[in-house]
């Protein structure tokens, strides 16, 4: 069953549909409100980027889920990217959830583990303390269009003092370019606790030749002393504009680390941003994307320092080829009264094409004396030189290029902490450079 939305959407349709879902009526409210906003905010506006050439209003309809049985029971490019023995799994297929599996142990230390429709119903007074609060809904069209249209998505809740060792794991799947594909990830990590996330976005190869567009927001709260680890694969087909903002607040030692590897073979907007108000708050952000044909893509990686103490590490790597291009934002903000912090950042753009560009832009925003703050930034080919070493020891020139580009990017394909995911991204890997 389809639910059609006016495209973007407006509120009489928003309202309508969130009261078919039996959505609580704060929620339906909410819905109601950002469908107004989307017809009076602008799309973002990132550098030397221009989104509004893109297709951005093919947001589809809404489709009702079917559950499957069992795992066996899901597409392929689902199943090899379930960690072998996994306890801990949500499968989004287009508009809905359709697998859900949770470990009883971690059910009774009190810990959620499902989707964000389910969790507005059944943890309504939880949930609504912090939808939205990390990235407002009024903050452009983008995300009053997706808090309008969000659908399926993932909750994750760990009580105090309570250490999550296994990863929770999230599949995002994709196969019918007229559905509704925008899912929302809460995580809340309250005093003390720990927890590592793992999700991936991908969409049936050769499946979607229409257009279609992927508006997901992340919001993750890290409370004083919790740890949290996010890491994020999306890889879907070249008619597809991926538009996913990521939002973190981390309040005192509390940890934060992003793992993003952007592998889309359609035009990407990723912006990816940690707030850390906490004294002694960290945020390590790896990024990874490789580009081919004419994709574009836009990426941005953020830290905003409120607290003293607080420490902040961006790395962003690029492979650019064909005359795909990459904007590599990188933004360091220390505020007045931010102390002691300590920002650095990276950012690197490996063109393997005449054709392909990259510009890598760090950007130092300085309001505190008393703090250190550092950047590096490069764009350029494979160095002859090195490639010329590794043939001296017998290695083909298209091998040596190839041993380059893995290294180049090892920093982050490494820190995947999911096997399977790891090897997953190795293959994406592999297919996009040589394919």
């Amino acid at each position: 069953m389809s639910t059609q939305l006016t495209t973007p959407t407006n509120r009489q349709a928003a309202e309508a549909l969130a009261r078919s879902k039996g959505e609580p009526n704060w929620l339906v409210e909410l819905r109601g409100e950002a469908a107004e906003l989307t017809g009076t905010l602008g799309w973002p506006k990132p550098e030397k980027v221009r989104i509004e050439r893109w297709n951005l209003t093919a947001v589809g309809s809404y489709e009702q889920p079917s559950t499957v049985g069992a795992i066996s029971e899901l597409p392929e490019v689902v199943r090899e990217l379930v960690a072998e023995g996994t306890e801990n799994l949500l499968v989004q297929r287009n508009s809905g959830i359709v697998w859900n599996q949770f470990s009883s142990e971690y059910a009774s230390k009190g810990v959620i583990f499902t989707d964000l429709e389910t969790a507005c119903k059944e943890h309504g007074e939880l949930v609504q303390k912090y939808l939205f609060q990390a990235v407002a809904k009024n903050e452009d069209k983008l995300t009053a269009l997706h808090a309008a249209i969000w659908n399926g998505g993932v909750f994750v809740y760990v009580p105090k003092n309570v250490e999550v060792e296994l990863p929770l794991q999230a599949i995002f799947y994709n196969d019918n370019a007229e559905a509704t594909f925008a899912p929302h990830i809460l995580i809340v990590a309250d005093n003390n606790s720990r927890v590592t996330y793992v999700d991936c976005v991908v969409s049936e190869p050769g499946a979607n030749s229409a257009p279609f567009v992927h508006p997901s927001v992340v919001e993750v709260f890290v409370k004083p002393g919790a740890h949290v680890r996010f890491s994020s694969i999306h890889h879907m087909g070249e008619t597809g504009v991926d538009m996913s903002i990521r939002r973190s607040v981390i309040e005192n030692d509390g940890q934060m680390e992003w793992i993003i590897g952007d592998l889309n073979d359609g035009n990407t907007l990723s912006d990816t941003k940690s707030m850390l108000r906490g004294t002694g708050s960290t945020s390590d952000a790896k990024v990874i994307s490789v580009g081919k044909n004419a994709q574009q893509n836009s990426l941005t990686t953020q830290a905003v320092h409120f607290g003293k103490s607080s420490d902040s590490n961006m790395v962003t790597r690029a492979v650019m080829k064909d005359s795909a291009s990459a904007i590599i934002n990188g933004i360091t903000k220390i505020e007045k009264g931010a102390t002691k912090a300590n920002g650095v950042q990276t950012e690197k753009v490996l063109m393997l094409s005449p054709k392909a560009r990259g510009d890598a832009n760090p950007i130092l925003l300085i309001d505190e004396d008393d703090v250190t703050a550092g950047h590096a930034a490069s764009v350029g080919q494979v160095n002859p030189e090195q490639v010329y070493y590794l043939m001296s020891r017998g290695i083909s020139k298209q091998d040596a290029e190839r041993l380059i580009i893995y290294g180049f990017l090892a920093p982050v394909v490494s820190e995947i902490p999911v096997e399977a995911v790891r090897g997953q991204l190795q293959r994406l890997l592999e297919r996009k450079l040589e394919g």
